[in-house]
């Protein structure tokens, strides 16, 4: 008789025995999520010590509150709206208007390889906006979230997601024709 191997279970699967104990499942979960969560805190601050520190604690509060988790849609929201609120809470404390990048070249989207100077200064510019601003852009553009989702995640009406993309785009729009 041979013995068939168990596949990794992933998703509801991996939440569901990540909620009865199984720190596999959970280390699952983490490894599944972390690149998404890691990717917003980086982007809002262009910093990896920092990005890296605030995906940690947004993940040890995932394993405080995996008894709430209803579902794998409602993980990655949940993931989402914790390192959102999280990011704007950073900001506040240390009132970090601008962050200097350092590693431009893993930060580069495939269309930003095209020029690599417009990217560099695309998201130096980004780093100006006000935060909530910052963090709606990061959301949109990065994790190509949709007004309704953003609203969700930030717990801001729709139309004031929409009206705040606008501003933060013509904004953008405006310092780029001025260098």
């Amino acid at each position: 008789m041979t013995a068939i191997a168990a596949e990794p279970a992933t998703g509801t699967d991996a939440l569901q025995r990540a909620r009865e104990g199984d720190h596999d499942a959970f280390a699952e979960l983490v490894s599944e999520h972390e690149a998404m969560v890691y990717s917003i805190a980086y982007h809002v601050f262009g910093d990896r010590d920092r990005a890296s520190d605030l995906a940690q604690d947004v993940f040890l509060q995932l394993y405080r509150n995996l008894g709430a988790i209803e579902s794998e849609s409602h993980l990655l929201y949940w993931l989402r709206q914790v390192t959102t609120r999280r990011c704007i809470d950073l900001l506040r404390r240390s009132r970090l208007r601008a962050v200097p990048l350092d590693d431009v070249a893993e930060l580069q989207s495939p269309e930003s390889h095209r020029d690599p100077l417009l990217g560099r200064t695309l998201r130096d510019l980004v780093t100006t906006l006000p935060e909530s601003q910052r963090v709606i852009v990061t959301l949109r553009y990065q994790e190509e979230l949709g007004p309704n989702e953003i609203s969700r995640v930030m717990g801001m009406r729709v139309n004031t997601v929409k009206s705040q993309l606008h501003r933060a785009l013509q904004s953008l729009r405006r310092k780029l024709e001025e260098r």
